[in-house]
């Protein structure tokens, strides 16, 4: 399936998708939340989807008003290919683009992509202000631009995009 993307029909419902190695914290509650009129956060992490403790403390800092799942890989394929409810907006929230290229090699297809925080740590190194990548997400990035993703960097959302694409030349 690698390459072969399709209209998954939970998509329509997904009003931002992020990367964010922070998953779920003040400034995507505050900022992209009410920006974007979000009331679920989809968060698609294969090991956060196995810890509870982790489960259990992002459900703790989300408001009351908004809904959130944790999925793996897998099963996000599966929601996103079933859909949503007609009044769900999503806040799709991934720790690192490889996660994005994952949901794009099980044939999801992705029209934009929001950068968001991305720290310094193991193989990660500056790659535009306070945000690093390996290079292994770095050419996760460029695969995705070449499917037709449109990747920027903003941080909240008053910031203006950065595109990942002029920076990647």
């Amino acid at each position: 399936m690698i390459g072969a993307t399709m209209h998954a029909a939970g998509m329509d419902n997904v009003l931002l998708t992020r990367v964010d190695d922070r998953l779920v914290h003040g400034q995507v509650m505050t900022s992209w939340q009410k920006a974007t009129g979000a009331n679920k956060f989809m968060v698609v992490d294969d090991e956060v989807a196995a810890n509870d403790l982790m489960k259990t403390v992002l459900k703790g800092v989300v408001p009351s008003n908004v809904k959130l799942g944790v999925f793996t890989v897998q099963k996000a394929v599966d929601r996103l290919v079933k859909g949503f409810k007609p009044t769900d907006k999503v806040i799709m929230l991934v720790k690192t683009p490889l996660t994005i290229l994952r949901l794009s090699d099980a044939g999801i297809d992705f029209d934009s992509l929001n950068i968001g925080g991305m720290g310094i740590s193991g193989s990660r190194k500056t790659f535009y202000q306070n945000i690093a990548c390996s290079d292994e997400e770095v050419d996760a990035m460029r695969k995705l631009i070449d499917r037709g993703c449109k990747i920027t960097i903003q941080i909240v959302a008053d910031d203006p995009k950065k595109d990942v694409a002029e920076l990647l030349k």
